[in-house]
């Protein structure tokens, strides 16, 4: 089933997002519904805020990268099959220096801005089975990573721009909020005047 995205300006986007057990009622639809979306959507990653669930779960879908020619052939390869469920997930550890890439959100669409990050992560985090993992990510993959992770910490991409690119995009921000924005997946604005 898709779910509609919510909107920039949410306030579930801003929550504490709760650890969730084997016993989460749903789960395993909640997650075939949330790749279902982010397909929909074209997105590469969907955290469980982004479809009003405050809960430390978000997916990952790396494949579109495998034809990236800024890539190295080696991670062509490594994200030619890196589709992955997180949950429970903590980044225990960050390393090298930042680098900048052009992110955008299914939250906030139609603004994409250059983010630095730092390009390794280690964490660790639990699998659809709950079975626990500790890994390292580097590249592309840390990337998208730490993008989604930042979704259930309740932080967005917007939060890491210069204070003068967050006064040039407030008043896209606001229209986002208000529904005021051409997409063609299903989202739910905070302050439309309507519903679509």
């Amino acid at each position: 089933m898709i779910l509609p995205i919510v909107a920039y300006g949410d306030p579930v986007l801003r929550k504490e997002t709760e650890a969730i057990t084997k016993d989460y009622p749903n789960l395993d639809t909640v997650i075939e519904n949330m790749f279902e979306t982010m397909y929909e959507a074209r997105g590469i990653g969907l955290a469980a805020p982004q479809v009003n669930l405050p809960i430390r779960l978000f997916i990952v879908d790396a494949t579109p990268f495998e034809d990236d020619e800024d890539l190295s052939e080696e991670e062509q390869q490594f994200v030619s099959t890196f589709k992955k469920v997180f949950i429970n997930a903590r980044i225990i550890e960050e390393s090298g220096d930042e680098w900048a890439f052009n992110e955008g959100c299914l939250s906030i669409p139609d603004v994409r801005e250059d983010v630095f990050r730092k390009p390794n992560i280690v964490m660790e985090y639990e699998d659809e089975n709950f079975n626990k993992h500790k890994e390292s990510f580097s590249g592309i993959v840390a990337r998208i990573i730490q993008h989604e992770y930042d979704h259930i910490e309740g932080i967005l991409f917007t939060d890491k721009l210069s204070p003068l690119k967050k006064r040039l995009i407030k008043s896209k921000l606001a229209n986002i909020s208000k529904g005021k924005v051409g997409i063609d997946y299903k989202m739910k604005f905070p302050n439309a005047k309507k519903k679509r």
